[in-house]
């Protein structure tokens, strides 16, 4: 039960990134007219932070004795 705190202050960070990465500044950068295999380069950016964070967030809740 000691790494509840540890497990907990971890997805405040991966929450605090999460809102990092979805903030406008960023947004704005990958919201041009490219594209990556025909995909639009800010849907890609888009759900490939979402996969990130959500494969983080199973790794910090999943891991064992931290």
């Amino acid at each position: 039960m000691a790494h509840r705190p540890v497990q907990a202050q971890r997805l405040v960070a991966l929450f605090l990134l999460g809102c990092l990465l979805f903030s406008y500044p960023l947004l704005a950068l990958f919201n041009t007219g490219g594209t990556l295999f025909g995909v639009p380069l800010l849907y890609v950016y888009l759900f490939g932070v979402w996969i990130g964070l959500i494969v983080l967030m199973i790794l910090i809740v999943e891991r064992r004795g931290s």
